[in-house]
Parts: structure tokens; sequence; C-alpha cells
């Protein structure tokens, strides 16, 4: 299994923000707060779903104060319940929730870049992860 002290998992999870906020567009909370790709997957699920557990899970920790931190606790744990895939794939669904969120270079508003991170992620689902969350 691949555990907290795996360089690859640390690897891995940078790869994984990277390309979620790769071309992000810059919007803001009501009160000026900055959103991230956190905001994205839950406003994406939120559409597909009543909700979603991993996010009940990472709103539930108070130590959790930004998006990104919130973002990278919601990927542990996808990556640990192996929904990962799954989950970004319904974020991923609807084209103009895509393009209000990203600009045309991210890979995400590509049908066939698109398919292959999905891929790949898939694969993801064959591999124990055992994190800390």
């Amino acid at each position: 299994p691949v555990t907290d002290g795996s360089r690859e998992l640390h690897s891995l999870c940078a790869q994984l923000e990277f390309l979620l906020q790769f071309d992000l567009k810059e919007k803001r909370s009501f009160f000026g707060q900055r959103k991230d790709y956190w905001d994205f997957l839950c406003q994406g699920l939120a559409q597909h779903r009543q909700e979603h557990e991993g996010v009940r899970f990472v709103t539930s920790l108070d130590k959790l104060k930004t998006p990104v931190g919130r973002g990278r606790a919601f990927l542990r744990y996808c990556l640990v319940h192996r929904q990962l895939a799954e989950s970004l794939q319904l974020c991923l669904l609807d084209p103009e929730s895509l393009r209000d969120w990203y600009y045309a270079r991210s890979p995400f508003l590509s049908p066939q870049r698109r398919e292959e991170i999905l891929g790949s992620l898939y694969e993801l689902d064959g591999v124990t992860f055992h994190l800390a969350l």
C-alpha cells in the first residue's frame, strides 16, 4: 500500500493539484476570499449528488481553513476511498460549468485530454492508499 511516507504520493498529489489549478479562473467568494479547485469540486459534485461523503468529511475538519487545504484533504480522502476518478468525472460532465471555471488552455476543456486524465485516474482505483486523513 501507498502510505504518507511515499515519495511517489507527494509527487502524485502535487501533480493532481497542479492539474486542477492549471488555467483556473480567478474567482472570489462574497467575502472576497479567493476560490480554488476545492470550490470547483464542491460545485460540480453538488450538481450530481445529494452530498459527497468526501465533501462532508472535509468540511467537518475544523483545522482546515483555506480552500487549498480542503482541496488537498479531499484528494487524499478520494485516494483512500478509491473515488478520485469518479468524483472528478462528475465535476467534468457539464461543459458550461467547465468554461465558467477554466480558461481555454485547461486540459479539462479538451475531450481527448479529459478522457486521458480520467483513464489514468481510474487506474489508481487499483492502488491501495493508507493515508492519515
